[in-house]
């Protein structure tokens, strides 16, 4: 899928080449609680656990129960899941084959 113009720029390019440089979790650690806030941080780590949860079937009920976000925020993601630019997909995708790596698989 192509970059959204409305989004692609010289910062934002920097933006992403600098947190594709970061090499450890630490590192990513350190740079996000420098660029976000803590609550910040929350939201995403919330947004793509809901994404990870909506991916492997878990219905609406139980993902509040387990995450405490808002249908309203569900709904978003879901919508990003099956509309969007696939970035949750990406992401998950990557999680998925990190953790067969980590198993052996």
């Amino acid at each position: 899928m192509p970059v959204n113009p409305k989004l692609k720029d010289e910062l934002t390019d920097q933006l992403f080449k600098g947190i594709l440089s970061l090499q450890t979790e630490e590192e990513c650690y350190q740079f996000f609680e420098d660029v976000c806030t803590i609550g910040e941080i929350k939201a995403m780590a919330q947004r793509l656990e809901v994404a990870r949860l909506l991916k492997a079937g878990v219905i609406y009920d139980d993902i509040v129960a387990s995450t405490g976000a808002s249908t309203a925020t569900i709904s978003r993601v879901k919508r990003c899941l099956y509309y969007g630019a696939d970035g949750y997909k990406a992401v998950l995708g990557h999680l998925e084959g990190n953790k067969a790596d980590e198993k052996g698989v």
